[in-house]
């Protein structure tokens, strides 16, 4: 009897599965579009910025190319002069 009745509950849960496949299908075509949507949204985004972060360098380079050169050469220098530190015996 015990069999009987996993039987029957199987089956009633497939007529119920088969019967809402319709908007489960559905649903999850909406999810995938609204994903695509938003996932094209996303790189747009990123590229937007990447643009605005390429014209910020590009217009800003007068200033922070010397200043990054000038920067360069101090860091070549000082690590010349720097001295081992001494190892305790």
């Amino acid at each position: 009897m015990k069999t009987f009745l996993k039987v029957l509950l199987i089956a009633a849960l497939l007529i119920v599965a088969i019967k809402l496949s319709p908007v489960i299908f559905v649903g999850a075509f909406v999810g995938l579009i609204a994903a695509a949507v938003l996932g094209v949204v996303g790189i747009s985004l990123v590229a937007a910025l990447a643009a605005v972060l390429l014209a910020f360098a590009v217009a800003l380079s007068p200033i922070w190319i010397p200043v990054l050169a000038v920067v360069g050469i101090v860091s070549l220098f000082r690590k010349g002069e720097r001295h081992p530190p001494a190892q305790a015996a």
